[in-house]
C-alpha cells in the first residue's frame, strides 16, 4: 500500500497579491486564502509569506512541504532574484531569507512555470507532451513544460518571452514603448495590462485600465475595438514564434486578460500567417484552475524537478 505523503503548501507571491493554498496528494483544496502584497517592503514580505505557513500548517494540522511562485528568477551566479516585475525582490536573497526565517528548505520557480506545471498535471493541458503556459496580467510571462517536467534552462530564462522583441512590428510600433529591463518594444510592453492601456490612451488621450478597454471594445466603441484588434494580433505574432520554436501541443493562457474570451478563438485564426507550417495544430486554452493554477504548481514543486535550482 502507497502512503501518501505530507500535504503540499503553495504561495503565489503576486504584485498586488500574495495567494496560499494546501494541497492533499490527490490535489484536493485543504486550505486556501489571499492576502494583499506588502508593496515596495521586502521585510515585510518575508513576514506575510511566513505567517500564511503558519495558517496554513494549522489549517493541515501538520507540517507541509513549501513550495513558493515568484513573478522572477533566481541569478545563477549570486543567488538573488532578477528580472522581477515586483522590483522591490530585485537584488535580494529571497530564497535564502526565507528558508532561515522558516528554518527549513523551500522550493522557489518562476509564476509562469507554476502555471505551466499546474495546467499540465491536471488542468487544460493534461495528457499533452509539450505544454506552454503564457501569463497576460500586469507583466507577460511563460513557462514551459515537457513530459511533465518543467524546462528552467541553463540561464534559468526557459519561456521567458516577455522579454523578446514584438515580432514583425508595423513601423508605428518601433521601437516601441520602454520596458522595466531597459530596453523598448518587449512583447511585454504591448500584450500587459498596462501595455493595453497605453495603447489606448495613445489613441485616444483617454486613461482606462485594460480590463475597461476590453469593456469597451465589447460595447461597440471604435477607438477601444482598434486598440484590442491590434492587442490580438500581436498576441498572435508572438505566440507564433513560440510555436515555431517550442512547437507546444497546446498553449495555456493566465492572468486576468485571460478572460477574454474571443481571443480564443480569433488568435488560431490568426496565427497561421506567421507559424511556418502548413496547418496549425496547437491548441490555446484558458487555464482550467484560473488564478489558482499558478498557486497549485508552487505547491507541487516537491513532486517534480521544478525548481529554479534544479535545471
Amino acid at each position: 500500500m502507497t502512503v501518501p505523503g505530507p500535504p503540499n503548501l503553495g504561495i503565489d507571491l503576486g504584485g498586488t497579491k500574495i495567494a496560499a493554498v494546501v494541497l492533499a496528494a490527490d490535489g484536493a483544496v485543504i486550505w486556501e486564502t489571499r492576502v494583499p502584497s506588502p508593496r515596495e517592503d521586502y521585510g515585510a514580505t518575508i513576514e506575510a509569506v511566513a505567517s500564511l505557513v503558519v495558517d496554513g500548517e494549522r489549517a493541515a494540522g501538520q507540517s507541509c512541504s513549501v513550495g513558493i511562485g515568484i513573478p522572477g528568477a533566481l541569478s545563477r551566479a549570486t543567488g538573488l532574484v532578477r528580472n522581477a516585475n515586483s522590483t522591490w525582490l530585485i537584488g535580494r536573497p529571497f530564497h535564502e531569507d526565507l528558508e532561515r526565517r522558516l528554518g527549513r528548505p523551500i522550493r522557489l520557480a518562476n509564476d509562469a512555470n507554476c502555471l505551466a506545471l499546474s495546467e499540465a498535471i491536471d488542468g487544460a493541458g493534461a495528457g499533452a507532451d509539450v505544454v506552454f503556459a503564457v501569463i497576460l496580467g500586469t507583466g507577460v510571462g511563460g513557462g514551459l513544460v515537457v513530459n511533465g517536467h518543467v524546462v528552467t534552462g541553463v540561464n534559468a530564462i526557459a519561456g521567458e518571452w516577455g522579454h523578446n522583441p514584438l515580432p514583425w512590428p508595423d513601423d508605428q510600433e518601433r521601437p516601441g514603448p520602454p520596458c522595466y529591463c531597459g530596453k523598448h518594444g518587449c512583447i511585454e510592453t504591448f500584450l500587459s495590462g498596462p501595455g493595453l492601456s497605453l495603447d489606448y490612451r495613445n489613441r485616444t488621450g483617454t486613461s482606462a485600465r485594460g480590463e475597461e478597454v476590453v469593456a469597451r471594445a465589447l460595447r461597440g466603441e471604435r477607438s477601444a475595438a482598434d486598440t484590442l484588434d491590434a492587442w490580438e494580433r500581436r498576441l498572435a505574432k508572438s505566440l507564433a514564434t513560440v510555436i515555431n520554436i517550442a512547437d507546444p501541443a497546446v498553449v495555456v493562457v493566465g492572468g486576468g486578460l485571460s478572460r477574454i474570451e474571443r481571443l480564443y478563438e480569433r488568435i488560431p485564426r490568426l496565427w497561421s500567417e506567421w507559424v511556418f507550417s502548413d496547418r496549425v495544430d496547437t491548441r490555446i486554452v484558458p487555464a482550467k484552475y484560473g488564478d489558482a493554477s499558478g498557486v497549485r504548481g508552487a505547491a507541487r514543486l516537491w513532486t517534480t524537478r521544478a525548481t529554479l535550482e534544479d535545471c
